[in-house]
């Protein structure tokens, strides 16, 4: 068993930045892709970022250019920086280790509650 935890959200106003945190423990041998989502209320989990061992990083559209993933395999870690934050970016925000290279979601965090006042 792997477990994830989120955190670094909070309540911050349009223009500010928030950088979110993801730790793996428990049964983790390496994770070779990650992958950060976001739910807000009354809508679906939508897939915002992604990352590979090699480091290739993926993004939606309504978060490239604002929205950095970066990973530490040392500490089991992935990270999501969070510039110009806009109101639509309330959510919560839940780390994932996906399956080897697939789309296939494994194991989820939490999630972390972010809210952008405007």
């Amino acid at each position: 068993q792997v477990q994830l935890e989120e955190s670094g959200g909070g309540l911050v106003q349009a223009g500010e930045s928030l950088r979110l945190s993801c730790v793996a423990s428990g049964s983790v041998v390496s994770i070779n892709k990650w992958a950060w989502w976001r739910q807000a209320p009354g809508k679906e989990r939508d897939l915002i970022a992604s990352i590979t061992n090699g480091a290739d990083q993926n993004y939606a559209d309504s978060v490239q250019g604002r929205f950095t993933i970066s990973r530490d395999n040392a500490k089991n870690m992935v990270y999501l920086q969070m510039n110009a934050l806009k109101p639509e970016d309330t959510a919560r925000y839940y780390c994932a280790k996906l399956v080897g290279s697939s789309w296939l979601v494994d194991y989820w965090g939490q999630g972390t509650q972010v809210i952008v006042s405007s």
